[in-house]
């Protein structure tokens, strides 16, 4: 029988660092994928293809909508080729998971293909093709991930009420689209869609879109979506979705208890994410999961079974890959005798719809619910060179920074290439930077970034300058 120091059940961002980051520490390590590909949701159905389909309709919107202003003249028609569009998408997820092998390979980590489940809290079996394989594990870090959640009265048939995953392989552009579900994978998947000429039409339960996010973020990214023709029923509670056909019936109460009734050809059901522990066998190791299917875990990641620990989308907490990624470092260096940490408020969130949201520490709404006295400086992307030079002036910047210290407790911003730029916030709040540091750093001209040091500005001395 095979034995390791570390056994990592699940091969996604949370699994593969971890996995990676203990090899280098010296232990020898064995991952578990039940796929035969590694990587997880995000590299195979998650981040990385969805960003592919993204970027490949934001060409084509550009090539259709903004091309002649920049002086580009196409001759002829310009058309999507979708075969080609989703070929291209694989492609790219083919090579990031051939990656991932080369870098078990590099690191001497034993890759297990098959069903990992607990024997007992030392041994894990592995069924692959009606063979089994066990192994035994000093210690293991489960890593299994999420999967789609959906609700209980939608039958998703993969066909035309799909979830997420079937969404990056549609062999047609939908003429209307249903996105059940406000939130980040709906609006991106929904914004691929509708740039490629679908009509799309977004149903969500709460009063606005990403409620998880700043309340400013889901006012302008709305306004944004709106623009490009996006439709939205807030407030709706789907009761009933039913295929008819080629067609998709869905039946939603308004806020006032009046019956909608929309129909599409397709229904992409985006409701959230759930834990994933099917064929786990979490009981026979002794494991406890919580009432919502997560596996139960102390400060340090560890389950109520001392050698085994968990992380990333099958814990607490926001269902991030970069979460996931730190969590599985911090786990790998604590089985070293290191002392980690992980600050959670730190841990930026994105929607990489176009324009790109991301923030990272407390929203307005947690800084009035916790009664604590903040200041705001606030800056729009369109009065930026950069921005009109690029044509992407929505959006805007927005700083917290308590009223008292001036120290930032957290950053909204919604424009063009705001994934990257909320990096800048992250370092800046790793080293409890006041408003004023953050504005009397140089920022190159002309840039985007430089919304950041305008909006520190406000925040500072009510002060920008190009406003």
């Amino acid at each position: 029988m095979n034995q390791y120091d570390v056994a990592v059940i699940g091969s996604g961002p949370g699994g593969y660092v971890a996995a990676i980051r203990c090899a280098q520490l010296g232990m020898k390590t064995a991952i578990i994928e039940k796929y035969n590909t590694l990587g997880g949701t995000c590299l195979n159905v998650g981040c990385i293809p969805s960003k592919a389909l993204l970027d490949s309709s934001h060409h084509y919107e550009d090539a259709i909508k903004h091309f002649e202003e920049h002086g580009i003249d196409i001759p002829g028609e310009v058309k999507v080729n979708l075969e080609q569009m989703i070929a291209r998408k694989q492609g790219v997820v083919d090579q990031t998971t051939k990656g991932i092998q080369f870098l078990m390979d590099k690191n001497k980590i034993d890759v297990f293909h098959g069903l990992g489940s607990f024997k007992d809290a030392t041994h894990i079996n592995i069924d692959s093709e009606g063979k089994t394989e066990t192994i035994e594990a000093k210690h293991t870090i489960i890593a299994t991930g999420s999967k789609p959640s959906t609700l209980p009265f939608i039958k998703i048939d993969k066909e035309r009420i799909i979830t997420s995953t079937d969404a990056l392989q549609l062999k047609e552009v939908p003429k209307h689209m249903i996105v059940i579900g406000g939130g980040v994978i709906g609006l991106e998947l929904g914004q691929v869609y509708k740039r490629l000429g679908s009509e799309v039409t977004v149903v969500e339960f709460m009063d606005r879109i990403i409620p998880g996010m700043d309340g400013g973020l889901s006012k302008e990214l709305m306004r944004s979506l709106k623009k490009q023709k996006v439709k939205f029923n807030l407030s709706h509670k789907v009761k009933s979705v039913e295929r008819v056909g080629d067609e998709v019936v869905v039946k939603a109460d308004d806020k006032k208890g009046q019956e909608v009734v929309l129909k599409g050809d397709y229904c992409l059901v985006s409701v959230g994410r759930r834990p994933y522990t099917d064929g786990l066998n979490a009981e026979a190791a002794g494991v406890k999961l919580d009432d919502r299917g997560r596996v139960e875990v102390n400060e340090h990641l560890q389950t109520n079974v001392s050698n085994i620990y968990a992380i990333g989308d099958v814990v607490k907490g926001a269902m991030l890959a970069h979460k996931a990624e730190e969590e599985g470092t911090m786990v790998a260096e604590l089985l070293a005798g290191q002392k980690p940490h992980i600050n959670y408020n730190l841990i930026p969130g994105v929607v990489y719809t176009w324009p790109e949201v991301a923030a990272v520490g407390k929203t307005e709404e947690e800084l009035k619910e916790a009664g604590v006295a903040y200041k705001v400086g606030q800056f729009p992307m369109r009065a930026l060179g950069r921005a009109r030079a690029s044509m992407d002036i929505d959006g805007f910047v927005k700083i917290l920074a308590d009223k008292a210290t001036d120290e930032v407790l957290g950053v909204h911003m919604i424009g063009a290439r705001c994934a990257d730029l909320i990096t800048e916030a992250v370092t800046a709040m790793e080293f409890r930077a006041s408003a004023e540091d953050m504005a009397r750093m140089s920022h190159a001209h002309p840039t985007y970034a430089e919304a950041v040091k305008e909006a520190a500005l406000v925040a500072t001395e009510d002060r920008a300058i190009h406003i």
